[in-house]
C-alpha cells in the first residue's frame, strides 16, 4: 500500500473546492457520471479500432445509495485505471500555479465555472463528502486492480486490491451537511436534470413490470410481474440522429419528452447539424405564443455531449430566439458556463451567427413550400420575427423573404407584393410611399374605413414593438414613411397636390378658431381648421405620428428614449370646415348653444378614438338625452 500527498502546492485546495460552487453542490453528480461516460466511450472506441479483444457487452453506469451506510456509489463498465494511471489523474491535480489560484479565487464564491476550467471535475465529490474511494480496473492486460482512498485532506492512500470487473467504482462517504444526497427522489431528480440524455445507459434501482398475459391464457390468470433495471436516460434522443431518419411524429415526441407539462404541439422545428468552423447540433421549436407564455420555463436547454448544462442560453442563442424551445448541444462549449466567458468567446459568437441563420433559411424554406400554412401560423411568429427584424441585421436583410405584412382584411403580403400593389395611390407628391397601418380594427375602425373607401390598403400592425419595428424600415427602405391611419383626417394621410375649396372663409375660420378653443383643452388639443369632404366628420381627433411613435417606443423601452422625460399626450382636433354642423356652430346666435354643440361634437370625436371616460362620459351621456328631448 502506498501512501502520499496529492500534488498542489497549496494544502488549503480541498477547503475551497467545498466552498466553491456551495450553492450548486448538485453539480458533483454531473461531473462523476460525466467522468463515468468518457471511460464508457473510450472503451467503446477502442473495441472498434480493434484493441480490445472479445465482446465488450453492453456497458452501462450504474448509481447506488445506501441511506445507512450514508454513501453513493457511481459505477461504470468503461477502460478504468491502473495505479499508474491514478496517479496521474487523480493525484497531481492537472492545473499550474495553484497557490495563485488560491489566492485569487479564495472568496469568490460565485464563480461556478472553477471546477470544470480546472480539471477538478472530480474532486467535486468533496463538496457533499468527507471521505472518497475509487475501486478501478483497466482493461489493459494483466493490468492490477488499484484501490484509493482520500479523506478531504492532501494525504491519499493507494494500494492493489482483487477486483476482477473491468472498470471504475467511486464510493461518496456523504458528510452529514449533504445527507439529502441520500434520498432517492434527490438523486432522481439530478439525474433527470443532468443525465437524461446521456449517450450512455444509466441505471439507478429497478422497477416492476407487469407482462402481457398471452391470447390464450385461461380466464382469471393473473399476469406475471417481472423485476428491470429502472434506466434514467435515453441514449440516443432525437438531435442525435440523422434528420432523414426523423418522422414529424418523431419531432413531436421529442418534444413531449423535453416538456412533458405542455399540451400544445409546437408549430415547426429546426434540427441544427454542423461540423464547421465549430461542432454543433440540436431542435429547435417554434412553440404557440400565447398570452401565458412563461419565459423562465420550458426554454431552451444547452448541453455539452448530451450532459445537461443549463437553461440560459443568453449569449448562445440570440435573444429574439429566446422564446423559442428545444435543445442545442456543442462540445465546444465548457460544461461550466460564465456569462463573461459567452461574452468574449468567439466561438460562442460564431454559433449565435449560425444559429440566426439557420432560422431565417428554416422560415425562407417553409414559406416558399406552403405559403398558405406558413400565413395560418403568421400570428403565433410574427413577435419572434419582428424582434429578429428589429435586432438582427443579418436576420432584417433575409427577412424580406418571408416576413408577412397583413392587411385589416387578412391579406397577407410580402414587402415586394405590398409596394407593387400600394404605389400606384399612395404614393405622396414627394414620391414617397405611404404605408398605412392600424394597430386596432375596433377602435380604428371609422379611420379605415374612410382610408378604404379612398382605395387605400391599410395594414394590421399590432405587436407591442411595431414602433420601434417601424423606425428600422423607414431606415432601410428608401422613400418610405408609415402612418398610422388615425394620425390625421384622411385627406391628409397621403398628401397630393389637391386643395379642397373651404365653405367658410379665412375670416370666418379666424374667428370660429378662438370659439372652440374656449371649450377644449388647449394643453393637449391643438384646433386645425381644414378642409375636407363635407360628408366626412365635423370634428375629428388625430395624433401626430412623431409624437404617438415616440410615446410608444418610450413606453415599451430602447430606441435610446430612456432619460428623455415622458412625452405628453398631445392630439389634433380637425375641425372639417365644409361641414354643415361646423357652419351651424359658426352661425349659432347664442354662446350657450354655441358651447354644447362644440363639447357635443368633440365628446363624439372623443368617443370614436376611446378617450372618452368616466366623469366626461356620463356628462356626455346625459347632454346627449337633454338634446334628444
Amino acid at each position: 500500500m502506498a501512501t502520499g500527498n496529492i500534488n498542489v502546492t497549496a494544502e488549503n485546495i480541498f477547503p475551497i473546492i467545498k466552498k466553491f460552487l456551495y450553492s450548486d453542490h448538485e453539480i458533483f453528480l454531473r461531473e462523476l457520471i460525466s467522468n463515468a461516460t468518457d471511460a464508457t466511450l473510450k472503451l467503446k472506441h477502442l473495441s472498434t479500432l480493434g484493441e480490445i479483444k472479445g465482446d465488450i457487452g453492453e456497458p452501462m453506469i450504474e448509481v447506488k445509495v445506501d441511506k445507512k451506510k450514508k454513501e453513493i456509489r457511481i459505477i461504470d463498465q468503461g477502460v478504468g485505471m491502473t495505479g499508474e494511471e491514478v496517479e496521474k489523474y487523480i493525484n497531481q491535480v492537472a492545473f499550474s500555479g495553484a497557490e495563485e489560484f488560491v489566492e485569487k479565487y479564495k472568496d469568490k464564491v460565485e464563480d461556478s465555472g472553477i471546477i470544470g476550467h480546472f480539471g477538478l471535475g472530480f474532486y467535486s465529490s468533496f463538496m457533499v463528502a468527507d471521505k472518497v474511494e475509487i475501486f478501478t480496473k483497466s482493461f489493459q492486460k494483466d493490468a492490477k486492480a488499484v484501490r484509493w482512498e482520500c479523506d478531504g485532506s492532501p494525504k491519499y492512500t493507494l494500494e492493489e486490491i482483487d477486483r476482477k470487473e473491468r472498470g471504475t467504482e467511486i464510493v461518496l462517504h456523504i458528510d452529514e451537511d449533504s445527507k439529502d444526497f441520500l434520498e432517492d427522489s434527490k438523486i432522481t431528480e439530478l439525474l433527470k436534470k443532468y443525465n437524461k440524455f446521456m449517450p450512455i445507459p444509466i441505471k439507478f434501482g429497478t422497477r416492476e413490470e407487469t407482462l402481457p398475459l398471452p391470447k390464450d391464457a385461461k380466464e382469471g390468470t393473473e399476469p406475471e410481474k417481472i423485476t428491470v433495471d429502472n434506466l434514467i436516460n435515453n441514449p440516443t434522443p432525437a438531435w442525435t440522429k440523422n434528420p432523414k431518419d426523423l418522422k414529424d411524429e418523431d419531432y413531436k415526441s421529442f418534444y413531449r419528452e423535453l416538456y412533458p407539462m405542455q399540451f400544445e404541439e409546437p408549430l415547426f422545428h429546426i434540427h441544427l447539424n454542423v461540423d464547421y468552423p465549430f461542432h454543433l447540433t440540436g431542435i429547435l421549436y417554434f412553440p404557440k405564443l400565447s398570452k401565458n407564455l412563461d419565459p423562465t420555463k420550458d426554454r431552451i436547454q444547452l448541453y455539452q455531449s448530451q450532459v445537461f448544462v443549463t437553461d440560459n442560453v443568453e449569449g448562445i442563442v440570440p435573444d429574439f430566439l429566446q422564446m423559442l424551445r428545444g435543445v442545442i448541444d456543442s462540445p465546444d462549449i465548457p460544461l461550466n458556463v460564465s456569462r463573461s466567458y459567452l461574452q468574449s468567446d468567439a466561438a460562442v459568437k460564431k454559433i449565435s451567427s449560425y444559429i440566426t441563420r439557420k432560422v431565417a433559411d428554416k422560415l425562407t424554406n417553409l414559406f416558399k413550400k406552403d405559403r398558405k400554412a406558413f400565413e395560418e401560423k403568421w400570428d403565433d411568429i410574427k413577435i419572434i420575427i419582428e424582434y429578429g427584424m428589429l435586432s438582427e441585421d443579418k436576420f432584417f436583410e433575409k427577412s424580406d423573404k418571408f416576413a408577412l405584412y397583413p392587411t385589416v382584411d387578412k391579406e397577407y403580403l410580402t414587402w415586394a407584393e405590398l409596394e407593387e400593389k400600394i404605389k400606384p395611390i399612395q404614393t405622396d407628391k414627394d414620391n414617397k410611399l405611404v404605408v398605412l397601418y392600424a394597430s386596432d380594427v375596433k377602435t380604428q375602425h371609422s379611420y379605415i374605413n374612410a382610408a378604404k373607401e379612398k382605395g387605400y390598403t391599410v395594414l394590421l400592425l399590432d405587436s407591442p414593438i411595431v414602433s420601434h419595428l417601424l423606425q428600422k424600415l423607414e431606415g432601410a427602405k428608401k422613400d418610405v414613411q408609415f402612418v398610422r391611419v388615425d394620425a390625421d383626417h384622411v385627406d391628409n394621410l397621403i398628401k397630393k397636390d389637391e386643395n379642397k375649396i373651404s365653405k367658410l372663409s379665412d375670416e370666418e375660420k379666424e374667428k370660429l378658431k378662438p370659439i372652440i378653443e374656449e371649450v377644449i383643452p388647449k394643453e393637449t388639443y391643438t384646433v386645425q381648421m381644414e378642409a375636407m369632404d363635407s360628408n366626412a366628420n365635423p370634428f375629428i381627433i388625430t395624433q401626430p405620428e412623431f409624437m404617438r411613435r415616440m410615446k410608444e417606443m418610450q413606453a415599451s423601452g430602447g430606441g435610446g428614449m430612456m432619460g428623455m422625460g415622458n412625452f405628453p399626450d398631445m392630439y389634433n382636433l380637425v375641425i372639417n370646415t365644409n361641414n354643415d354642423l361646423v357652419s351651424e356652430i359658426l352661425n349659432t346666435k347664442t354662446k350657450k348653444k354655441q358651447e354644447r354643440l362644440i363639447q357635443q361634437a368633440f365628446d363624439l370625436a372623443k368617443l370614436s378614438q376611446g378617450l372618452l371616460q368616466g366623469e366626461e362620459l356620463t356628462n356626455f351621456i346625459k347632454r346627449s338625452f337633454e338634446m334628444v328631448k
